[in-house]
């Protein structure tokens, strides 16, 4: 029987360990899985060196969107402790200006005591539109945002607008890599994917049809079984 391999996985902005429910269930029989909490961080630098300072040796590390910004950070930090990489639905690129415009909205919403509000405006950036109306689905989105709460949410901003530009970083990535992005996704689109396909090497890039940002939650048996080929590559 194959050893299991460590693989930890790193959540996006206002998501939690939910975010993965399918592949932690699915893959556990091939990895023994970690879903970090990056929640009291307010730096890629400080939530890069927590999943660090916890992680085994060696592991496979998952990143969706702000993970994958972790991810990027952690690879800077400990290129050789990574066996296997994969990038979803995110970028290597920097925060841009109209990036930035709409975050600080979305935090003076939150300053004036309207984070409830924050979620549902993002619905229609998160999913496929043919899911913003999918109640399982949506719920599942706000529950998450309500857990990780409102404190955390502005210091994961502050850190993602501050993030690095990992471009210049992607050269040195030798290990072997999937960068997935759902079809729909408009918030971090197939175009940066492409352009972090092309600086890794041998980097194997997958569009999901019929999705959005938020891939391991849209289709989650398409996501689990693309790591799961991924865990299996030798």
């Amino acid at each position: 029987m194959m050893d299991k391999q460590n693989l930890l996985l790193l959540p996006g902005l206002l998501d939690d360990a939910a975010l993965w429910e399918h592949q932690c269930k699915y893959l556990a029989e091939l990895a023994e899985i970690t879903v970090a909490d990056l929640t009291p961080y307010d730096s890629m630098a400080k939530m890069a060196q927590s999943v660090l300072e916890n992680a085994p040796a060696c592991f496979a590390l998952a990143g969706l969107s702000m993970g994958g910004y972790v991810a990027h950070e952690i690879m800077r930090r400990a290129l050789d402790r990574v066996t296997k990489l994969a990038l979803i639905d995110t970028s290597a690129q920097p925060e841009n200006e109209e990036q930035t415009q709409h975050r600080k909205e979305l935090i003076q919403l939150t300053l004036i005591g309207k984070f409830k509000e924050v979620t549902p405006r993002l619905l229609s950036l998160l999913v496929h539109p043919n899911r913003v109306q999918d109640q399982k689905l949506t719920n599942t989105i706000i529950a998450m945002a309500e857990r990780v709460g409102q404190d955390a949410f502005l210091r994961h901003n502050k850190a993602i607008m501050a993030r690095r530009d990992s471009r210049e970083d992607l050269r040195r990535i030798k290990c072997p890599t999937l960068i997935l992005v759902g079809r729909q996704d408009t918030l971090t689109p197939i175009k940066v994917h492409e352009e972090m396909a092309a600086g890794i090497a041998h980097a194997r890039l997958i569009i999901i049809e019929d999705c959005g940002h938020l891939s391991c939650l849209e289709q989650p048996q398409a996501v689990t079984a693309l790591l799961r080929d991924w865990l299996l590559y030798r």
